[in-house]
């Protein structure tokens, strides 16, 4: 059993009503592909929504008789808005025909690894290649959350925001210089990394670590497809999964100006979500890419 699906709406599934939600999304799907795969075998995408931009995604091929062989399934949360723009690769999983997209993305200071959900449409845009070339696209992300909380937010003036943003802006101009060997740059952000370490281990000893850190995006546990968050929250809504009956939250999240939606089951989320406090927790990253015209 995945262990993401009460991130959508199925929580305390035994395996007869999950297999039963499984052969449903195979016989009504709403968005069917079927393409070639990797090594040229027929490879089928049955999808189907439970609620606003949450579902199950079901993989496999057809047999020699007609009938469908599932490899793998995964619930899905669907995004909004382009998440990133930078230059992205994609690679697939050793043990099936799923992806894992990675993207450097200066915004937050490491490699986005995600779980590509759009693979038959990956597929289908990759036949036309040609080989090792990666066109220019953008990026949609969503994170599925097992758990959460609700901070309140930093309180900041006015100034100290504008100031704030202009020294982003500067970081990321110093961040795009060093990526081309900009030695000047390189040693700038070095200098500023050893300034930043010593405010903090001042300010640590009389100050709680979230009231002085506004948010993070940093690698959790082993998979290299799941982070540890903590962002501002711009948008909040509810949508309810319609086999199992269960809310879903959804929040549209800024962590050091990348913004993208997380799901999380009403169920597991602490406090109150409000436009402009935080939200705190780990998140499974998935994403669709989309070829820029």
């Amino acid at each position: 059993m995945h262990s993401y699906l009460r991130t959508v709406g199925f929580e305390q599934m035994n395996h007869a009503k999950i297999d039963e939600i499984l052969n449903k999304v195979a016989e009504q799907p709403n968005y069917m592909n079927h393409t070639k795969d990797s090594q040229g075998n027929d490879f089928v995408e049955f999808s189907k929504d439970f609620g606003d931009s949450i579902g199950i995604t079901v993989c496999g091929s057809y047999s020699e008789d007609g009938s469908f062989r599932m490899d793998y399934y995964y619930p899905y949360f669907r995004g909004t808005g382009i998440t990133s723009e930078e230059h992205i690769e994609i690679e697939k999983h050793s043990d099936k025909e799923s992806y894992a997209a990675v993207c450097d993305d200066i915004k937050v200071g490491i490699t986005l690894i995600f779980y590509l959900q759009n693979v038959s449409e990956y597929l289908k845009e990759k036949s036309h290649w040609k080989k090792d070339q990666y066109p220019k696209m953008t990026a949609t992300l969503a994170g599925l959350s097992l758990s959460g909380k609700i901070l309140f937010p930093i309180n900041k003036s006015q100034g100290q925001i504008l100031k704030h943003e202009e020294l982003t802006q500067n970081r990321n101009h110093l961040l795009a210089a060093a990526r081309e060997g900009d030695e000047d740059a390189i040693e700038s952000l070095t200098l500023e990394d050893i300034d930043m370490y010593s405010m903090l281990s001042k300010r640590i000893v009389h100050e709680d670590v979230l009231s002085i850190v506004d948010s993070y995006f940093m690698p959790f546990g082993i998979e290299s497809d799941q982070y540890s968050v903590l962002g501002e929250i711009l948008n909040v809504c509810y949508t309810q999964n319609m086999e199992t009956g269960q809310r879903v939250c959804i929040m549209t999240v800024d962590t050091n100006d990348l913004i993208y939606d997380i799901c999380i089951n009403e169920n597991d989320l602490l406090g109150e979500p409000v436009v402009g406090r935080r939200f705190k927790g780990n998140i499974w990253l998935q994403g669709s890419v989309r070829v820029k015209n």
